[in-house]
Order: C-alpha cells, then structure tokens, then sequence
C-alpha cells in the first residue's frame, strides 16, 4: 500500500490511548487525542497510514513469526503509531549569562552557556526519531547557580573555527527537502533516490549522497541548458498543475503545450551546442597482462565505464 496520509481511524485511536493507559499511565495520555495535518501537499487522504491492525500485538509478541526484517519494520511502525498519541516530552532549558570583566582591559565580555534537561520523558520513553546527521556537540548540565554567582575562571583557550558549509543531503534529508517543496509523492521517492545512485551522479558514503564528478557534469549541463525547468519551483509549479488536471481544472493539452514547446526549443539547441564531455580517466588496481600497467576505466559522457 502507498500513502503518505497521516489520518488514523477513530477505532485504532481509542486502541492506542487505552493502551497507553494501561501500559505507561494516565501521565503519558494527553486529555485529547492527537490528530496530525498533512505532510505534503494531495497527500492520499483516501487512505489511513500505515499502521498495525491491533495496537495490543505487540512487536515481541509475534516476533517468533517474523523474519529479522520483518519485525524490525513492524516494530517501527508499531512504535511511531502508539508513540504519536503520546503525551509531548517536557524539557527544563537552562541558559546563564556570565559576565567577564578584566581589571586592566575597558572591554568587558559576556559568555553564555546553556544545557537541557528531560523533565518528563513522554513519548520518547518508546521512540526517539534517528539522526542521519552529526549530532551537535553534547551539552553538559550546569551546576546549580543563582544571580550574582561570582565564578573562577580557569582558564582561557583560544580556538580558531571556520565557517561549515550546509551538511550534504542523507537519504532521509533529501526526502524531507522534497516534502517541503512538495516535489514528488511518496511512491516517487524511492525511484528518485535509486535513479540518482544506479546513474552515478551521486555515491553514498556512510549515509552520506556524495556528487560525483558525473553528477557536476551532468548537473551543469542542465542548469546551463535548461535553466527554466531545472529549478524547485518549476518542479512543484508542474505538481500543481497535474493535481489541477486530475481534478479537471486544466485541459491537459494547454498544460502540456505550453511546457512542450519552450522545451523542444531548448532541446534542440542543447543539442547543437552541447559537446562530448569526457571525464578523467580513473586508475583502477588491475594490471594489465599485456603491459603490466594498471588498467584506466574511462567515461565519457553519461556512459557506463569502458576499459
């Protein structure tokens, strides 16, 4: 089943709160059932999400019955639908301004450190959402202080730190800036980031969608050439007006003209001035039983490697 709806029926939401009940207590039910807006613009709200049949079949309940990875799919899903009619997890923020002053010196600087504490767990004392990213450095608890605390410094050390560029996109991050944008459906986004890989503009690296010097290739070509459709707004405009045909607002042959046309122009002087691209040659482990050398594998173009 595809959707990426998030309504659930009234008959599993009372399911899942009176578990909770029973389960963790009365703290980790809000008075009100949650209920949760759409995530992407014409989602299939024809559809309930993806949820288990009976919330009280828990995952280690039917484990002997599942494969590795069929229980741990069915435990993910069996924890993000009992966990979403949880109650919220509360934290205590901490923020202290401390003032530095210098007999000798007429500056005076104000540090600020800052910690978060769970005061109440709520749902995460089933899930926590994974992270694809590197986490930011962890923040220890502060003492207890109060204003007018005078404090001992210990010592100053100077650290020189550069500006990071955007982390790249994860699986999981490309898929949440589609959202977004509203670029795509659900039963898209696996096309799309398979596509890219199978092609080689980008190689996965520890999670992480690394281009490759095809990627910037082909990517350049295309913002040169068809600077009008390659772009976000393009993309989810042209999502629109498809939703639009569904419902019989537009006349598809008005849509499909006016985007066919522009492109066939665009098209053709790609063609005429686009030239064979060749990549740099890359340098395998191989020897070559002729000449004893190791073998190159070169691409041109879009080609799959030849050696």
């Amino acid at each position: 089943m595809r959707t990426d709806s998030t309504r659930i029926a009234h008959s599993a939401v009372i399911e899942a709160r009176e578990f909770i009940r029973d389960r963790y207590g009365s703290q980790f039910l809000p008075q009100h059932a949650r209920s949760f807006a759409r995530r992407v613009k014409g989602a299939q709200e024809a559809h309930e999400a993806i949820r288990p049949t009976k919330i009280r079949r828990e995952p280690s309940l039917i484990k002997q019955y599942l494969t590795t990875t069929q229980f741990k799919l069915y435990q993910l899903i069996w924890k993000r639908m009992v966990a979403s009619q949880m109650s919220a997890a509360l934290y205590d923020n901490t923020t202290v301004d401390i003032e530095a002053k210098y007999p000798d010196s007429k500056v005076d600087y104000l540090l600020r450190a800052s910690s978060s504490e769970i005061r109440f767990p709520g749902f995460i004392t089933l899930y926590t959402e994974g992270k694809d990213e590197a986490d930011e450095e962890g923040k220890g608890s502060l003492p207890h202080l109060k204003k007018g605390d005078e404090l001992e410094l210990l010592g100053i050390f100077p650290e020189q730190r550069f500006t990071q560029p955007p982390p790249r996109f994860t699986e999981a991050t490309l898929i949440k800036m589609l959202e977004q944008w509203g670029i795509g459906r659900p039963s898209t986004y696996a096309p799309i980031l398979s596509t890219i890989q199978e092609r080689e503009y980008v190689t996965r690296i520890k999670g992480i969608l690394q281009p490759t010097e095809l990627g910037f290739v082909v990517s350049d070509l295309l913002t040169k050439h068809f600077s009008n459709i390659v772009n976000i707004e393009f993309t989810a405009q042209m999502e629109e007006e498809l939703d639009e045909i569904a419902n019989k607002h537009r006349d598809w042959v008005a849509v499909v003209q006016d985007f066919y046309t522009p492109f066939e122009k665009s098209l053709q002087n790609a063609s005429r001035l686009i030239d064979r691209i060749r990549l740099a040659d890359e340098l395998t482990e191989e020897t070559c039983p002729q000449c004893g050398k190791n073998i190159e594998i070169a691409v041109v173009g879009s080609q799959k490697p030849r050696r």
